[in-house]
């Protein structure tokens, strides 16, 4: 019997809530920024061998605003250095809300960028057609590997794409926390689509090992407030509960007991802690920096 439950990420509108809510309960992008400006540069300056020109990829860039975080550092470590960017976002809203960004900048005109609405297999193919042989000297792919049917696949393609020195950035949720805890709990339940949400760093440091592949990781603490999913018809909590499990509208369309189960684990010291009358829940993230092939 199929599952009942259907993955957020096919519901635009409602993904999109979710994310600008968790944003707000969480300090996931502080402890982005605090990577970005601390460990990144001496990262990104090891990239492109003094060239004038620099190929940087961006899958699953979002909104935008990690990402010139991100053109802040490159920028000061390759002051001479234009940028060609390719940026891959499936959600038409998140792509608008870039380009907004961008309206409001005016010292980024050292970057061409090119809009590539669609998946990351999608871009794969495109490329792959195309028979596109440049290399690329910067790729992040920052909490998207949960999106993909072929992780291993995934990781492979875009490492290939690599220049000499190149860098592939990835950023997931660490396997020990909260996130961590709640999809190896509820693996078969939750994950249950036929995209692959449960992955964590394990999964990526896994199939990185088993391939002799020489990478960096860091640990990013970060917390969110998730008081709200244990109020009942709650419709922050709600949407809070959606993105953590990545199920659409998971309070309705979930069992009685497979929410309870859920609700129960949200709650125990292995995912969260409580003070001053709030659930934190543990949302620390993991960098994986990989080298290139050659």
């Amino acid at each position: 019997m199929a599952s009942p439950l259907r993955s957020l990420v096919y519901d635009d509108n409602r993904y999109n809530k979710a994310f600008h809510l968790f944003l707000q309960r969480s300090s996931e992008h502080q402890c982005m920024k605090d990577f970005i400006h601390n460990v990144l540069p001496d990262v990104l300056a090891s990239i492109g061998n003094g060239k004038p020109h620099l190929n940087v990829i961006g899958v699953g860039s979002g909104d935008g605003r990690i990402d010139l975080e991100m053109f802040s550092e490159l920028h000061q470590k390759h002051p001479e250095a234009m940028v060609d960017y390719e940026v891959v976002e499936p959600s038409s809203q998140q792509l608008h809300c870039y380009k907004v960004l961008l309206s409001q900048k005016s010292d980024l005109d050292y970057i061409i960028f090119k809009w590539n609405k669609m998946t990351a297999i999608e871009f794969e193919e495109q490329w792959k057609l195309k028979e596109i042989t440049k290399k690329i000297d910067f790729i992040h792919m920052i909490q998207m590997l949960y999106y993909v049917n072929n992780v291993e696949a995934t990781i492979t393609f875009f490492r290939s794409l690599l220049a000499p020195n190149g860098k592939l950035l990835i950023i997931l949720v660490s396997d020990e926390s909260g996130w961590g805890k709640l999809k190896q709990t509820f693996r078969g339940q939750i994950c249950a689509c036929e995209i692959a949400q449960c992955t964590t760093t394990t999964d990526v440091k896994s199939i990185l090992d088993a391939g002799g592949v020489q990478y960096k990781s860091y640990m990013l603490p970060s917390q969110m407030d998730i008081t709200e999913c244990f109020t009942e018809g709650d419709e922050s909590g709600d949407l809070l509960l959606d993105f953590l499990t990545e199920v659409d509208h998971f309070s309705q369309t979930a069992s009685p007991q497979l929410k309870a189960d859920v609700l129960k684990l949200l709650r125990d010291p292995a995912c969260s802690r409580e003070a001053d009358g709030k659930v934190v829940f543990n949302n620390n993230l993991e960098v994986v920096v990989v080298d290139s092939p050659r």
